[in-house]
């Protein structure tokens, strides 16, 4: 982003401005606040206008002007208000010398409009843009259009500001913020819009850590005009961060970003940028024809498989270096997983770790000395070293051609004798087909690897299709061009590793073969069981059984219910509260009968179908013991002959006579 727009995000130049809470201060080599009686580019009369105007100056119907908070060599950007939706916004008002330019207002227009359909969480947001006819007059007297944007207002501070105080970042630290700048770039490459400006200046880290990419659509749009704007002589980009075909002045594409980044993510990892020197010039032809060091010669904590892919992100040739943001971000998530990275990226680091020991002949050693013959740079001068702001574009026309003219003849001459040296002294690359090595044993691998002239690197992991010890893959595939003693990499087989049986109790007799197919294991049989433990047709057990560690691949034997049970047998004689119990337990209803027994009493005399298969809750009548009935004892009255005063002999009868 524009020095402006980066500004305004912090609240203004030279220091924290107070429009808004948490806001970091600038940093100490951004421009300060200019002085129009010395400022070759004084700021817009309009936007001036509008610090001192009131009411507020009121852009698009919606958007409230407020004050001042940054100002650059491009554009003035004001704290905004937007009434409609009554959100705090940053306004981003184009500077009238360039806004006179119509070409310029062309792209500017389109670009905004592009911008503007950008929509990711880690791309500041661009919400609206139009176009002010202010006050300043154009050409022909006419009121001149300046064109605006309104974009997300966001509280942090830049990369650039993190560096100046943390020097380096941890690798950790360093790829997390790669990974989101790679997102926002993935993302606005699908959408045709290429940034040509990433640098630490344009990456604003928020007070919560989230990564925002700034300056989508202006930086385009100055790219563009770069060739018709003789006046300012400017070539889109920073000296530290210019791809080799920007610094040549060819076509940008994507993967000019591309390299940006792994600059970028250079200059997080080792504290200073991959090329550094005297002059712009002397930067700008190290992009085009100097390796550069790996940054773990700055930093110990960086790895080998991080320098390979920083390096590759630097390659020259950008047929060469990652082709798109997400192979980029891929290999950085590898590295930070522990995961192998691509085989290019290990060729790249292979190939820059051999040239570097070689050694250059002492004309060319100096630093910052261009080592390649490139193309003269595309029509004009690069900003100053040592600051990766968009800078106010000072001087006359006049002189800036004069040093254009003195910095091509220069370039010239040093690029027709560092291509001397270069034709005769570059050695040839070697290259070799990588042969098939999968599906051997790894002493195999590494023997056949050794004679093609390459090398090895193992890794395992498990397998139940290949056997213990022998190579399931290999990365690059057999057939591949790649340069002697590249590392490929393959991966041998440590067979089987042991799996968790999962629990499929309750499942479908097909969910349960699916949950234990997903788990690495295959099912042998289905077996029917009586059980009351699960209704009809659910699993009720597995052998071996849920959470058993066993081989993965290995068979499983599961077991599910019929709906019958078995009645239980040898509860005769028992105590009837616990045949009652176990009955129950098996999935059927006992019935009690008691019955009259010589028994203890409660002592199970019978049970119905003991032994048999029955329908789960079928009800079992158990016959069990009671007491006899105490019998009633038969009393026999004799009743005692009776007693008479009659004398012994034949009684007889007396007649009574009544008186």
């Amino acid at each position: 982003m524009s020095q402006d727009e980066t500004e305004a995000l912090q609240g203004g130049p030279g220091g924290p401005t107070d429009v808004g809470p948490g806001r970091a201060p600038a940093p100490a080599d951004e421009t300060p606040p200019t002085d129009r009686r010395t400022d070759p580019h004084p700021p817009n009369e309009a936007t001036e206008a509008m610090d001192v105007t009131t009411p507020p100056r009121i852009l698009g119907g919606r958007y409230e002007v407020g004050e001042l908070i940054g100002r650059g060599g491009m554009a003035d950007v004001h704290l905004g208000h937007d009434s409609r939706l009554g959100r705090q916004v940053a306004i981003k008002i184009l500077r009238s010398d360039l806004a006179r330019d119509a070409n310029f207002l062309m792209r500017f227009r389109r670009e905004a409009q592009s911008a503007a359909g950008l929509n990711h969480p880690s791309i500041v947001a661009i919400f609206d843009s139009g176009e002010d006819e202010s006050t300043v007059p154009g050409p022909g007297g006419h009121p001149t259009t300046l064109p605006y944007m309104v974009m997300e207002y966001v509280d942090g501070e830049t990369l650039r500001q993190q560096l100046s105080r943390r020097h380096q970042f941890d690798p950790g630290d360093a790829i997390r913020v790669t990974e989101s700048i790679l997102d926002a770039l993935a993302y606005s490459h699908r959408m045709g819009i290429v940034h040509r400006d990433i640098k630490p200046a344009n990456v604003m880290v928020t007070a919560t850590g989230a990564i925002k990419v700034m300056d989508f659509g202006i930086a385009r749009a100055i790219a563009d005009t770069a060739a018709t704007m003789t006046q300012t002589q400017s070539v889109v980009g920073t000296a530290q961060y210019l791809s080799p075909e920007q610094a040549q002045g060819q076509t940008v594409d994507a993967r000019s970003d591309l390299y940006s980044t792994g600059c970028l993510l250079f200059e997080l990892l080792a504290g200073r940028p991959p090329f550094v020197g005297d002059s712009p010039v002397a930067i700008a032809y190290q992009h085009v024809g100097e390796l550069p060091q790996p940054p773990s010669v700055w930093n110990h904590e960086v790895g080998g498989d991080l320098d390979a892919v920083t390096l590759h992100a630097l390659e020259k040739d950008r047929e060469v270096r990652y082709q798109d943001a997400s192979a980029f971000r891929v290999d950085l998530e590898n590295v930070r997983l522990g995961r192998p990275i691509s085989a290019a990226a290990l060729a790249t680091g292979a190939a820059v770790g051999a040239a570097a020991t070689q050694t250059l002949p002492s004309a060319y050693a100096v630093a910052g000395t261009p080592t390649a013959v490139q193309p003269a740079l595309g029509g004009g001068a690069l900003p100053p070293v040592g600051r990766d702001e968009d800078e106010e574009r000072s001087g006359s026309g006049r002189r800036t051609a004069v040093i254009v003219v003195l910095a091509l003849l220069v370039l010239g001459l040093i690029g027709w004798g560092a291509a001397t040296w270069f034709g005769n002294q570059t050695p040839e690359v070697v290259k070799v087909a990588v042969p098939r090595i999968t599906g051997m044993d790894e002493e195999t691998a590494l023997n056949t690897l050794k004679t093609a002239n390459l090398q090895g690197q193992k890794s395992t992991a498990a397998s139940t299709t290949v056997a213990e010890g022998d190579v399931i893959s290999q990365d690059p595939v057999a057939g591949t061009q790649v340069a002697e003693n590249s590392t490929i990499r393959f991966v041998v087989s440590r067979g089987p590793d042991n799996g968790s049986v999962p629990d499929v109790t309750g499942f479908d007799k097909n969910e349960a073969q699916k949950a234990l197919e997903d788990a690495g294991f295959t099912v042998s049989d289905f077996v029917e069981e009586n059980t009351p433990d699960q209704p009809k047709d659910k699993v009720t057990k597995t052998d071996p059984p849920a959470n058993a560690q066993v081989a993965q691949g290995s068979s499983i034997k599961v077991y599910y219910a019929t709906g019958n049970v078995q009645v239980p047998q040898g509860l005769v004689g028992r105590d009837w509260a616990i045949a009652a119990s176990t009955l129950n337990d098996a999935g059927v209803n006992p019935v009690r009968e008691d019955v009259e027994s010589d028994k203890t009493p409660g002592t199970v005399l019978e049970v119905a179908r003991e032994g048999a298969v029955v329908k789960a809750g079928t009800d079992i009548k158990v016959k069990v013991a009671k007491a006899k009935a105490t019998p009633i004892p038969t009393v026999t009255v004799t009743a005692p002959p009776p007693t008479t005063d009659t004398p012994t002999g034949t009684p007889t009868d007396t007649a009574t006579t009544a008186p």
